[in-house]
């Protein structure tokens, strides 16, 4: 009760800024529009009655989730499903499944926003994609007696030392949990080191190796690929960040001038960066091509991926694949979207929300870790000198994610059996 009572206190008192972080306007930052009130939990009432409610935080989770709904969804066509998203990018996301859900954005953590929208959902039960736990959401699903399950949970060795240290938080966040179905067999230890009992542990295996592109991207990759040149030497840099870009660049620029017509397709992480991301180019003296401008020319040096929800298309079209937020210390981002289009995939060292994936990458011989700007350019000139090479590492790499697949369906098992128990 205490640190219940804390936690609020400092929710509310900070809530000002809070709010301001969620709220405040950038340059190419999508909005929230009318719909902002929906965090405070004054959302419109279901069209379906006592609706699966999922809760996917953002656009990597929103990912992963998609499949799984996808087929959870045709092997139960009547059952509602309502996805909540905390940020825009995730809601955008989300809207690519058309009528196969209902949308809106998730309570922030206030008590009496989360029991609002509890009061006009009325759901039968919560799925949370990986660990996206909340105090006051827990409490309030535990007073309705929703059960709850974490789907694709992962606990790091870290965060777990943390919870040890702070035990009366994880048990204020834990009781209320149902069932936590876990990716690695040493999620599930480190989270039974913490208390929770085995038979509300299992391991699935990771949901978001169950990517699946369809036809239709890696035909779009092959329109785009032909469009930038179909000889050229052409790697992508996705989901880079604000102080990353500066090295992708000087990397490229290092690879001119041994692969002169070398081209980086540059696809920032946030939208609102594309117009800082395209003059920096322009600084480094490159030229440059945004895609919102059309066909690009042939002596283009950097493509710029300024739209979003086509960054599959875009890792189709490259020969090498580069996923950002690695050479800063942000933890890395997905790397089993290149290695699903049997790209060869580079990171930087920084991998910490990817450990286990990128570790089986480069095990696998599908990845690389480059320690700097210096070391990627150096190895893309290595491989754009050896297309044997390449061609291997991509064939491990959809191997890789092919060997992984089988999360999905033991989720969806899990999911019915608490269904037809609920």
């Amino acid at each position: 009760m205490l640190y219940r009572l804390l936690y609020n206190l400092l929710i509310h008192l900070f809530s000002p800024l809070l709010l301001a972080l969620l709220y405040w306007p950038k340059k190419g930052k999508p909005g929230f529009g009318r719909r902002w009130p929906e965090h405070l939990g004054l959302v419109a009432p279901a069209s379906c009655h006592r609706p699966v409610w999922l809760h996917a935080v953002s656009v990597g989770e929103m990912v992963a989730a998609t499949p799984l709904i996808r087929q959870l969804k045709a092997g139960h066509p009547e059952l509602p499903i309502l996805v909540t998203t905390t940020t825009r990018t995730g809601a955008d996301q989300a809207a690519k499944l058309g009528d196969l859900i209902e949308h809106r954005y998730a309570p922030l953590d206030f008590p009496w926003a989360a029991a609002l929208f509890l009061r006009r959902i009325k759901p039968r039960a919560l799925l949370i994609m990986e660990t996206e736990l909340w105090p006051n959401w827990l409490t309030a699903c535990g007073r309705h007696k929703l059960p709850v399950m974490v789907l694709n949970a992962r606990l790091s060795e870290r965060s777990a030392a943390r919870y040890r240290r702070f035990h009366g938080i994880f048990r204020l966040l834990s009781k209320n949990i149902t069932h936590i179905a876990c990716q690695y067999q040493a999620d599930a230890d480190r989270f039974a080191g913490l208390g929770i009992p085995q038979n509300r542990l299992s391991t699935t295996g990771s949901i978001k190796f169950d990517i699946d592109y369809d036809d239709a991207v890696r035909e779009q990759g092959k329109m785009l690929r032909a469009q930038l040149g179909a000889q050229r030497p052409v790697w992508i840099a996705a989901s880079t960040h604000e102080g990353e870009d500066e090295q992708l660049l000087s990397a490229h620029q290092a690879l001119l001038q041994s692969h002169p017509d070398a081209l980086l397709i540059l696809v920032p992480r946030h939208p609102q960066r594309f117009n800082q991301v395209a003059a920096l180019v322009q600084k480094y003296g490159l030229s440059l091509h945004r895609r919102t401008q059309g066909k690009p020319q042939a002596h283009t040096q950097v493509y710029l991926g300024d739209t979003m929800g086509e960054l599959p298309l875009m890792l189709a079209a490259a020969d090498v694949a580069f996923v950002g937020g690695s050479l800063i210390g942000r933890g890395g981002h997905n790397l089993l979207e290149p290695a699903a289009l049997s790209k060869p995939v580079l990171t930087g060292p920084s991998t910490f929300n990817f450990s286990d994936i990128s570790h089986h990458l480069v095990d696998a011989g599908a990845a690389k870790i480059v320690k700097n700007w210096k070391e990627l350019a150096h190895t893309l000139d290595r491989l754009f000198d050896n297309k044997k090479k390449v061609n291997t590492m991509a064939k491990a790499a959809l191997l890789a994610v092919k060997a992984n697949q089988g999360a999905k369906t033991k989720a969806i098992k899990l999911i019915e059996d608490y269904l037809n128990q609920h």
